[in-house]
């Protein structure tokens, strides 16, 4: 008799088919001649620059669409990877606590969000913004509000389903944990360390949008117990 597959390997289908449409429109772009895979790069990338011009493919429909398009588009595979690898992560262990359709609201939350902070950020740029790292970092974030905590996934060092369904605890206790702060210290140290090199080396606007990661990740924290069926909300208690 086999032995069942371990959870880890159990993606929920709403990552799986989000991780297949990535890889396909990657793919098509890969194929298509460069002439259309450049039009179709700024048509859907987010560009800060679109919305104080109407030169870019797309015209102005694509200032509403490309908040969200750009998600689905990397710059190489290693970029493409890597994105399929930390959604695969966390977005899976967000999924199985969310169910698809929260779990969708809070990935398209995470994406606009990015692109907000880095409009913020770099309003006059017009360098294309591409990569799904916004949503993922509001997964991670989402995912860090129980996985650490007793009795979550890796808390309790197994995958017991019944470890994501734990009631969340408010944000100050989950910041107070020492696993989460050592973890979100270190990405944030990373994240800022891709972004002092690249400004460093490429100028501004160049490399990695490190500003979009964290507004992702701002709103994936910040936006979790609002979706979350499980959370505590003691009265006089932050969020």
């Amino acid at each position: 008799m086999m032995k069942p597959n371990p959870a880890i390997f159990n993606i929920p289908a709403v990552v799986g088919w989000m991780i297949v449409l990535m890889v396909l429109i990657h793919l098509f772009r890969n194929v298509v001649d460069a002439r259309l895979a450049t039009e179709f790069l700024y048509r859907f990338a987010f560009i800060p620059a679109r919305y104080g011009a109407d030169f870019f493919p797309g015209g102005t429909p694509a200032r509403y669409w490309s908040v969200l398009s750009y998600a689905f588009l990397h710059g190489n595979l290693e970029h493409l990877a890597l994105n399929c690898l930390w959604m695969a992560c966390f977005g899976s262990a967000l999924a199985r606590r969310f169910g698809p359709l929260r779990f969708l609201v809070i990935a398209v939350l995470g994406v606009a969000g990015g692109a907000a902070v880095h409009f913020v950020a770099m309003p006059n740029d017009a360098t294309p913004m591409i990569g799904a790292s916004a949503g993922v970092s509001a997964m991670m974030a989402g995912a860090l509000r129980f996985i650490f905590v007793a009795g979550g996934p890796l808390a309790a060092g197994r995958s017991d389903p019944q470890s994501y369904n734990i009631a969340a605890p408010t944000l100050s206790v989950v910041l107070s944990n020492r696993s989460v702060c050592v973890f979100v210290i270190f990405w944030l140290a990373i994240n800022l360390a891709m972004g002092f090199h690249n400004y460093l080396y490429f100028g501004a606007g160049a490399g990695i949008a490190w500003q979009a990661h964290i507004g992702g990740f701002l709103v994936g924290l910040l936006i979790f117990p609002l979706l979350d069926p499980h959370s505590v909300r003691p009265e006089n208690s932050s969020i």
